[in-house]
Parts: C-alpha cells; sequence; structure tokens
C-alpha cells in the first residue's frame, strides 16, 4: 500500500431523517440501518482499510462522538480521530483535516468520504478509488465521484461534466457545473440528456492543490487553519481547535472550493450506491416479501395480514402484528414508535422538532 495515500472519514451528522433509531446521542453512521450486521461507518471503514494503511485512516466527528468511533472501529490512536467542537458544515472540517495531514506528510493524497453510505459492489468502488488517488498524485485535479443516474431523482445534487478529458487519464471529465437538488422535470431532463450524475460528496485530491485552492478562494478559512501548523499532531492541536473552529462560517466544500474552481474533474462511477438518506431509501435497497414488506431485522416477532409495501423496524424483543396497513414505515427506538405513511416520509424532521417540544430533547 502507498504510504502517502489517507482517507478522511466524515462521520458528524446526526441523521434526523432516521428518527427515533438514529438520535442526537446515536447517529445513524453508528447504527447498523440495514440489518446486516455491521454499523454504517463499520462498513466504510472496512473498505479502506482494503486500499490504504489503516494507520492512515482519520475519521473527522463530532465531540461528543470521539467514543462511539473508538468502540466502533477500535482505533486506539486517538490523534487519528479529530473531534470538532462545533457544527461548521464541510469546508471547515476538510480544510482543517487537509491541513493536519500536509503537516502530517506534504506528498499527503487523500480521499474525503461520509461515513453512512451505502456501497454495493465494493471492488468496483475500490478500483475507481485507486485510480482517481493516481490521477490526484499525477496531475493538479480535485476529484470528485460522479454517480451514473438510474432514475431522476430529486433528492440528490447533479454534475454537468463536459467533454474536456484529465491528461493522461481520459476517463476522467471536466466539471461544467453543478446543480442544486431539481424538481421532478428538470431532474427527467438532466437524466435524459446523458450529462449530468449524481453528486455523491466524495473527493479525492493531493493535499498541496487543495490547500493552492483554499488560499484562492477562501483566504479566511485557510488563514485561520494555517496558523495551527505548528500545533498540529502535537497535545497542543485540541486546544487551538477548541478556540478557532467554532468561529468559521458554516460553508459547504461544494460552495467554498468545488464550485469556484477551474481544477475540478469528475470520475462517472456505478458501483451500486445510496447515501442512505430516508427511510424510504432503505425500504428500496433491502430485501422485500412477496407483498413488498421489508422486515429489519428480521421476520421472527412479525406476524402480517393483508399487509405490503410496508417497512418494519423495531426491537427483535418487540412483537409487532399488522392488518390491513399498506404503504406505512412502522419504526420503534428510543421508546419512541412512529408509524408514517411512506409517500409523507419528507416530513418526518418536522416530526423530530415537534417531538422535542413535547416530549423533551432526550427523545431525539
Amino acid at each position: 500500500m502507498n504510504k502517502n495515500h489517507y482517507v478522511v472519514i466524515m462521520a458528524g451528522g446526526v441523521g434526523s431523517r432516521f428518527w427515533p433509531v438514529s438520535r442526537t446521542s446515536l447517529p445513524k453512521q453508528f447504527i447498523d440501518v440495514l440489518g446486516l450486521g455491521k454499523t454504517l461507518i463499520q462498513s466504510t471503514y472496512d473498505r479502506f482499510k482494503q486500499i490504504v494503511p489503516e494507520e492512515n485512516i482519520y475519521v473527522l466527528t463530532n465531540h461528543k462522538y470521539v467514543g462511539l468511533v473508538k468502540e466502533q472501529l477500535g482505533i486506539t490512536d486517538e490523534s487519528r480521530i479529530i473531534g470538532e467542537p462545533a457544527m461548521r458544515n464541510t469546508a471547515p472540517c476538510i480544510a482543517y483535516a487537509c491541513h493536519k495531514l500536509h503537516a502530517l506528510n506534504e506528498e499527503a493524497t487523500l480521499v474525503i468520504a461520509p461515513s453512512d453510505h451505502l456501497i454495493q459492489d465494493t471492488e468496483r468502488f475500490l478500483a475507481d478509488v485507486k485510480i482517481s488517488l493516481e490521477a490526484a498524485e499525477k496531475s493538479q485535479a480535485l476529484i470528485t465521484l460522479g454517480i451514473k443516474p438510474s432514475r431522476p431523482d430529486t433528492g440528490y445534487g447533479y454534475i454537468q461534466i463536459s467533454d474536456e478529458g484529465l491528461a493522461d487519464f481520459p476517463d476522467f471529465r471536466k466539471v461544467a457545473a453543478f446543480r442544486e437538488k431539481p424538481v421532478l422535470q428538470v431532474a427527467k431532463e438532466y437524466v435524459a440528456s446523458g450529462e449530468y450524475l449524481w453528486n455523491a460528496g466524495i473527493f479525492i485530491w493531493n493535499v498541496r492543490t487543495i490547500l493552492g485552492e483554499l488560499q484562492k478562494y477562501e483566504e479566511k478559512l485557510n488563514a485561520t487553519f494555517l496558523a495551527g501548523t505548528s500545533k498540529y499532531n502535537t497535545v497542543e492541536e485540541q486546544a487551538f481547535l477548541e478556540q478557532y473552529y467554532p468561529e468559521c462560517e458554516n460553508i459547504s466544500i461544494d460552495y467554498a472550493i468545488m464550485e469556484k474552481s477551474d481544477l475540478v474533474y469528475v470520475l462517472p462511477v456505478d458501483f451500486g450506491w445510496s447515501d442512505l438518506g430516508t427511510w424510504t431509501s432503505v425500504y428500496g435497497l433491502s430485501q422485500h416479501d412477496n407483498e413488498g414488506n421489508v422486515l429489519i431485522p428480521d421476520a421472527n416477532n412479525v406476524i402480517l395480514y393483508n399487509s405490503s409495501n410496508c417497512m418494519v423496524n423495531v426491537p427483535g424483543y418487540k412483537k409487532v402484528v399488522l392488518k390491513n396497513l399498506h404503504n406505512y414505515i412502522v419504526v420503534e427506538a428510543n421508546d419512541t414508535l412512529m408509524i408514517c405513511p411512506i409517500d409523507s416520509e419528507q416530513e418526518v424532521k418536522q416530526v423530530v422538532a415537534d417531538a422535542a417540544k413535547q416530549f423533551g430533547e432526550s427523545y431525539i
């Protein structure tokens, strides 16, 4: 394995759309959402261990989840777990991680990846990541992976590709534009054109290249973390982080850099990807019975009568009987039961807000 290759796993989100299973104290990345025997972050970590030295895998998370990361991944070197003292979106945490790794190894080329995505074809995924690492090492490209769309989905941002390729790596295409989540008709037009890919939020770049673009487009943010260079990977790092990190602007890496830089290229990929953003996405990816029902983790505690297209996710010690129920999500966790029509699932965030007001913060 190449000792100059690194991975930074982003694991700071709260996953409120998976309430009540996912909650502030135990977000979705630390849960076995699909009932496969591993949590999402464990699956992500295990994938990257196959192509990057394990000691080169870092995890970015909120400071209150550092213990969960250690417990689930078995990381004993605490310097590889970066606990953010405040939630400030992806640009500050990525800028910080890149400065930290540059201080450790100026030759570093790294992958930035979310902790909670589903990858169905690991072999193809790792092959795409390896060629992207090679391209990022040998060029000044900021690389992102673009998923070939299988449907006109309104839940994803899109990447418009151009005809321009990357020197010596013709499969990589220069990005023409990033597009926000579209309405359905626009999504249909995107997919029909063949010029658009889903934005998976996975990035690969050489650390010197990204720091150069940070200096160019986000001078203030870059200066904040440049000032801590002498403190990174020392006992003074945490104190520096706690003092300056909360002052950073709340901004995504897409807005801060990717939509501005002229160095952005995308590799079109197809390895069975989902960001598992909602219960509906879990339903679509899980094994269905003859009536279209999904039972997680298994069917031993559930009896169904004339019920179809439902998803049931409750603790194994609870017994569930459904009769004449169709197209519903039934989820129980944290002493909370939610029964919700599948086509109303986008309202879960409001449900969480209302539950916090009525039942208290401990239930979210």
